[in-house]
């Protein structure tokens, strides 16, 4: 897990592609992701496949890539790609947004997550009283977790970015999804609550193309131009809640995650590399 108490970093780069634009964000911090992952023997990815046939809603095939590439320096071991789509089976969102280059390529294992065990964690029922919820056993006992997300706006919680990416993915077997829906103070207490068990170790957020308006799946694409990584996923679901017009503190989760001390939502706490806010 990401250590709170140090100075959160963030990269934040101008993208000219789903590849490039990753590839440089991961670059600036190269150093902390080759001392993080030393020693890590179960590196799980998770993309986001809220559908499997929007592309515009799921994560770039060229962003894991970019991200397979900077990890292929300092882990030689195997890497899974792990998902559950909402909308749709995992073998046709592999088809559909060409991932099976990459399994050819570096030779990752696919899991579904909706056919893995699972874990019990608590979280709240609407009326806020404790509710259990499985999660991905696989997912949870990664020691090093990626999420590789995209800035998409969301019908009930605001935004959706890396944690949430990687949070509400983990829910298995199907049906448990839907059950995250308690209303809108349950949700971002869920998400929150589940978050301090499934924090990503390394977050991407390629905003290359990102989405607004009906999001987080029948959106309509913006040409936001954007690529950020961090091993600070709150601080940096924060910089880019900032980047597409969002104050992150008035986003549920985030304010629960930064008033609970699991990450840095305070965006003058926060360490920028490469380009300021406004420039973006």
């Amino acid at each position: 897990m990401t250590d709170s108490s140090s100075i959160p970093i963030v990269a934040v780069v101008k993208s000219n592609g789903y590849y490039e634009g990753t590839c440089e964000a991961l670059k600036l911090i190269e150093e902390q992701i080759a001392e993080s992952i030393k020693g890590k023997k179960r590196v799980l990815i998770k993309p986001n496949f809220v559908s499997a046939s929007i592309q515009l809603a799921a994560s770039h095939a060229d962003s894991v890539k970019a991200v397979l590439d900077i990890l292929s320096k300092y882990y030689d071991g195997e890497v899974t790609v792990g998902e559950g789509p909402a909308i749709g089976s995992l073998e046709d969102a592999i088809t559909n947004f060409g991932y099976e280059v990459l399994i050819d390529e570096y030779r990752i294992k696919i899991i579904d997550l909706y056919e893995d065990k699972h874990v019990e964690l608590e979280g709240v029922d609407r009326d806020l009283k404790p509710l259990k919820f499985h999660v991905s056993k696989t997912m949870l006992e990664s020691d090093y977790l990626i999420s590789v997300a995209k800035p998409k706006t969301h019908d009930t919680v605001i935004a959706t970015l890396s944690i949430k990416n990687v949070v509400v993915g983990s829910l298995a077997p199907k049906g448990e999804k839907e059950k995250i829906h308690q209303g809108i103070k349950a949700i971002n207490i869920n998400i929150a609550r589940l978050g301090k068990n499934l924090m990503p170790d390394l977050a991407v957020i390629d905003g290359f193309v990102g989405m607004e308006g009906e999001g987080p799946v029948n959106g309509d694409p913006v040409s936001l131009g954007v690529s950020s990584a961090s091993l600070h996923p709150v601080s940096l679901d924060s910089i880019m809640a900032k980047i597409i017009g969002f104050d992150p503190l008035d986003i549920g989760y985030l304010h629960y995650l930064n008033e609970w001390g699991v990450g840095v939502a305070d965006l003058d706490r926060i360490k920028l590399l490469g380009e300021p806010i406004d420039k973006v």
